[in-house]
């Protein structure tokens, strides 16, 4: 499977509830944390939800 790093650039706070909690869920809790994921449906859809606080990119 291919491997995706996905690095949080933008800040949760003023966010709703639901997009702290995928980000959470995908691991990334601190500014500029890079976690990696394996490239699955359900990883893609957590981040289309967030795609606008996180920057993607193919391990």
């Amino acid at each position: 499977m291919a491997k995706l790093k996905i690095k949080k650039v933008r800040s949760a706070i003023k966010r709703p509830l639901r997009q702290k909690r995928t980000l959470e869920a995908l691991g990334l809790r601190k500014m500029n944390q890079v976690v990696e994921h394996d490239d699955t449906p359900v990883i893609q859809g957590m981040i289309a939800k967030v795609e606008h606080l996180v920057s993607v990119e193919k391990a």
